[in-house]
């Protein structure tokens, strides 16, 4: 791995652009995240595809670059481009249980029979 970032940012254009020391991997997992490479003259243009809207551009560029810091390379994301929850209520801190079963009655007890 390079000391020089990874870096995922916005262009003056609206397309999110990939830039700096990408290895193997890390374009594996680029390409994991919906990331396109195209060979150019000057090595290799690592893209998302355009116009999918710029909530999907968010989550794909904040889950690359979560997935690469946890393979402990060092990203620069783009401000513009970190994942927001959607606003409205707060999110519930715990997962909520399904209700209970309402008791019921136990069954009704038949009489034994004496097998003698």
């Amino acid at each position: 791995m390079s000391d020089e970032p990874i870096r995922i940012t916005r262009g003056q254009g609206g397309e999110v652009d990939v830039e700096g020391a990408v290895d193997g991997f890390a374009a594996s997992v680029l390409k994991h995240a919906g990331f396109d490479t195209y060979p150019t003259l000057r090595g290799v243009w690592i893209r998302l595809p355009f116009d999918l809207g710029r909530t999907w551009e968010n989550e794909h560029a904040t889950w690359a670059a979560e997935m690469l810091t946890a393979a402990r390379y060092s990203v620069d994301l783009d401000p513009d481009l970190r994942n927001s929850p959607p606003p409205g209520p707060a999110a519930p801190s715990a997962p909520l249980r399904a209700k209970a079963m309402t008791a019921q009655p136990p069954p009704p007890t038949a009489p034994r029979r004496s097998g003698r």
